[in-house]
């Protein structure tokens, strides 16, 4: 009886060794426009990670939504091992709420943590019916705009910030900026929370002139709708969008994956990964990547953010905390 409670014993032992050395899932917070990307990303990571690491498979799982929700979402407890936004100040939202990334977190990954770029760009119905070409044809009478609320939306804080640095490129002082992204906003007839949900707006319930997103996302609506429903243009000025990444510290050393997450984000950069981005229409930052699919990115006058409007902290804090200059100019229609 006591050998076989024993063995009992061992086998039950064994089988807890097992479970503790099978892999968790590994969560990413991410935001709208990254579902095809990252669906394509995580099964070429699952491959490369089970090469490097014999048979020990690993699950990704996905998370997505307006890019702000989806950083309140991990810091009220969504336990993402890694957030892969559009913007530093969703992740800066976690160093200051919770401590959950170290202040410096940007500097732990090559490009400030932001693996691709991408420029803003307008989807416009197929012929251009209402002839936008820059941004101050979407101020014309008649012309309905279709883009996320910058509160909630990495995408609409893009949008938001370009038509800004138009109106400055443009002869424009802070004062004509702001009216200038007023009366853009008053062409909005609704904010959606991110860009997917825009995106839907536009192509799905044809509502709107003109749906201002990433360029990536142009490519992800030619696929679901065709590319005979809309056409691309490139305005003169975009910001650069540098969508950053890091890894979530408290969640990974709660669940002890900090080596997974790590070699996960860091993958971002392989050739592998910098050719999907590509594949994905996110502007790779490998040159020779970027050089091998040039004909799909139109060079762009990129406005950088930082240089125009200060640090990610200082515009968060001016232009969408609560009371600041989105809310002063917008008023729901």
């Amino acid at each position: 009886m006591h050998k076989f409670l024993s063995a009992s014993l061992l086998a039950a032992g064994l089988g807890l060794a097992g479970l503790a050395q099978a892999a968790p899932p590994l969560l990413n917070a991410s935001y709208d426009v990254m579902r095809d990307f990252y669906k394509d990303y995580n099964a070429a990571f699952q491959k490369h990670w089970q090469a490097e690491h014999a048979d020990d498979k690993v699950t990704v799982q996905m998370s997505f939504g307006g890019s702000s929700k989806q950083a309140r979402a991990v810091i009220d407890g969504l336990p993402a091992d890694v957030i892969t936004m559009n913007m530093a100040t969703d992740i800066n939202a976690l160093a200051d709420n919770g401590k959950l990334v170290p202040d410096n977190w940007v500097t732990r990954l090559p490009n400030d943590s932001a693996p691709f770029t991408s420029a803003t760009v307008f989807i416009v119905r197929k012929g251009n019916p209402k002839g936008l070409k820059d941004w101050n044809d979407l101020v014309k009478d008649g012309v309905q705009v279709i883009v996320p609320n910058p509160k909630t939306s990495g995408n609409g804080r893009y949008t938001y910030l370009s038509a800004w640095g138009y109106a400055l490129k443009n002869g424009g002082d802070e004062n004509k900026a702001k009216a200038f992204v007023g009366q853009l906003f008053k062409h909005v007839p609704v904010l959606d929370t991110g860009g997917r949900g825009a995106t839907t707006t536009f192509m799905t319930n044809q509502i709107g002139d003109v749906l201002v997103t990433f360029e990536n996302e142009a490519e992800m609506i030619a696929r679901e709708f065709g590319r005979d429903k809309f056409e691309v243009i490139y305005p003169s000025v975009s910001a650069e969008a540098e969508p950053p990444v890091a890894v979530v510290d408290k969640v990974v050393d709660k669940k002890g994956s900090r080596a997974l997450a790590e070699e996960y984000l860091k993958y971002l950069w392989s050739p592998e990964g910098q050719d999907i981005a590509a594949q994905n229409y996110l502007r790779p930052r490998d040159p020779a990547v970027l050089a091998k699919y040039q004909d799909r990115f139109p060079k762009v006058d990129f406005l950088s953010v930082e240089k125009t409007f200060g640090d990610w902290r200082t515009v968060q804090k001016t232009h969408f905390a609560d009371g600041g200059v989105f809310d002063q100019i917008y008023s729901p229609q």
